[in-house]
């Protein structure tokens, strides 16, 4: 839907070049733009930084688009396309094929685009050509994906080819259709007032991209499931999100990050579930611990690499967010190895209790961190943790006044309380783990209860 979306948007550069940037000679009035622009990001602070640098690349748009109609005028002159043969298939086959080549050099469709439209403003191309150019452009743009998704992750590969197909897909379309097309642009010039020229190959370019999007629209679902079936993925580790290609955006790479600890900790948390239900580690626990252990490692050096952004405060506090999630995690899975002493007293009446306690924390917990979370699951986590320090709390004085009193052994002792302090410190860094995982869970919470 994304890539569908991107494509129909990218059409607004032919209008915003065609209506404005060819009729009037706003290279010098946006030169001001630009240097307002280039002090706001020198000077400015937080948005103001990015608002410069939107307006200094707005301004620049128009410069160019400026010297492209000098250079195309001087080219006309030179070499004329529209001499070419322009009727037929191989004519159309020709113009596309120099569309495609122009915007794989460029590395920009809508660059591209607005090179067409100057050609075609200043008579280099004919209308039929400058269409053919278009549909090539469209079709070219798909270049910069394929070379954006080589050594990228299976989603990123998806997304790729999901751009390539659509697009290969529309320019058949338009192609095919051209005269339909053509004719449609003729009848709206003629009846519904519709500019000659350049506003008229603006008006074709998303009237064909809009007709690929009708078409493939209603079996997006289908098309998906497709490209998921030709491209599957291998990799099901928690980390399998952690993209290099992603670095360059800092809010994208976070988001990855916020996955693979929300994936990585709900296995965790699995595994302590069972380990707290059977009382002894499965055949497969060793391989389980060491295969989090070494997500946590991965995604410790990935979140490394993600580079500062100083000056954007709510992805300053995701940061520190995930430093507190990752912490945290680190912590809990040191649990996942309980003493042998600990193991055994697990199964002992006192501990019966905190046991219940242990449980539904990690349930809802586990609830909380897979795909679909319950309402309100956050605070399940929270009450069932406090609960569980505050019966640790209190039974501290209490087995150690039983064992004053010959109930029980003072070794037998010692292991209820260093079983209930492993459960306590369990509940605890869950809790605080699915905080700095929840959505909104960026800052700090207080305590639960003293932890001393």
């Amino acid at each position: 839907g994304v890539v569908m979306g991107a494509s129909l948007g990218t059409t607004g550069t032919g209008w915003l070049v065609s209506v404005l940037g060819l009729k009037v000679s706003v290279g010098f009035y946006a030169l001001p733009v630009v240097g307002i622009g280039a002090f706001m990001r020198l000077l400015g602070r937080g948005r103001w930084r990015s608002l410069g640098l939107a307006l200094a690349g707005f301004g620049l748009i128009f410069i160019g688009i400026e010297g492209l109609q000098e250079a195309m005028q001087g080219l006309s002159g030179v070499f004329r396309l529209s001499e070419l043969p322009s009727g037929g298939l191989p004519g159309h086959l020709v113009a596309m094929a120099i569309g495609i080549l122009l915007t794989v050099v460029m590395q920009s469709s809508s660059a591209a685009i607005a090179t067409i439209l100057t050609a075609l403003h200043t008579g280099s191309v004919n209308f039929e050509q400058a269409a053919s150019l278009v549909i090539g452009a469209a079709v070219g743009t798909t270049v910069t994906g394929a070379l954006a998704a080589i050594g990228g992750s299976v989603p990123a590969k998806r997304t790729a080819l999901a751009h390539i197909l659509f697009n290969l897909s529309t320019g058949l379309i338009a192609l095919l259709l051209l005269p339909l097309f053509l004719a449609g642009i003729t009848w709206s010039q003629i009846h519904l007032g519709l500019e000659a020229g350049a506003t008229s190959l603006a008006a074709f370019h998303t009237a064909f991209i809009g007709v690929g999007v009708i078409v493939f629209l209603p079996g997006v679902h289908r098309f998906s499931r497709w490209i998921e079936r030709i491209l599957p993925e291998r990799d099901s580790s928690p980390t399998h999100h952690l993209d290099g290609s992603l670095l360059h955006a800092p809010p994208v790479a976070l988001e990855a990050t916020r996955r693979a600890l929300q994936e990585t900790a709900r296995e965790l948390v699995e595994s302590l579930g069972q380990l707290i239900n059977t009382r002894d580690p499965h055949l497969d626990a060793e391989t389980r611990r060491s295969r989090i252990a070494a997500s946590i490692e991965r995604i410790q050096q990935f979140f490394a690499r993600i580079p500062a952004i100083g000056e954007d405060e709510p992805l300053s506090q995701l940061r520190v967010g995930q430093m507190h999630a990752i912490d945290h995690l680190v912590r809990l899975l040191s649990r996942l190895e309980p003493p042998h002493s600990v193991r055994q007293i697990l199964g002992h009446p006192r501990m019966q209790p905190a046991l219940a306690l242990g449980r539904d924390t990690l349930s809802a917990a586990e609830a909380g961190l897979g795909p679909s979370p319950p309402e309100g699951w956050l605070a399940q986590v929270a009450t069932h943790a406090t609960a569980l320090a505050d019966l640790r709390r209190n039974e501290r004085p209490s087995v150690l006044d039983a064992t004053s009193g010959g109930v029980f052994p003072p070794a037998v002792a010692l292991e209820i309380l260093d079983a209930m302090r492993w459960l306590d410190r369990i509940g605890y860094h869950t809790w605080r783990l699915c905080h700095y995982l929840h959505p909104n869970g960026s800052d700090p919470a207080p305590e639960a209860g003293d932890r001393s």
